[in-house]
């Protein structure tokens, strides 16, 4: 399952992926992400949270992909993860390189606190 949210006052988009993702989850996300995109200025910040990631469904990829590719395109400033297990990491840094461009910068970190400490030095 996957939970996305935006706060415009903070300028932030937070994207929750919570035990097992499958396919048709994702496919409806990266739709999601596109809507709450569309009126957002560029240079919003996303924070990306897979703390209780359980599994993900390999055919999910695309859509992952997908959602990468709707923020690159609205040029978010950064992109800060939340990954305790990095043997979940599902593919993301590998997809990141394919699909953000040098100038996005991303961070993950094990703990959700790391995450929101760094998200506020920014």
């Amino acid at each position: 399952m996957y939970s996305v949210e935006i706060d415009q006052s903070k300028r932030l988009l937070v994207i929750s992926a919570l035990r097992q993702v499958t396919a048709e989850q994702a496919k409806l996300v990266a739709q999601q992400v596109r809507e709450l995109l569309r009126d957002v200025a560029p240079g919003i910040r996303v924070l990306a949270d897979f703390r209780w990631l359980e599994s993900m469904d390999p055919a999910a990829a695309p859509h992952v992909a997908e959602i990468m590719d709707a923020l690159a395109e609205k040029r978010v400033a950064s992109v800060t993860r939340v990954m305790p297990d990095p043997h979940k990491d599902i593919g993301l840094n590998i997809l990141s390189q394919f699909h953000y461009g040098p100038e996005i910068q991303i961070a993950t970190f094990e703990t959700l606190a790391d995450a929101l400490q760094s998200l506020t030095r920014e």
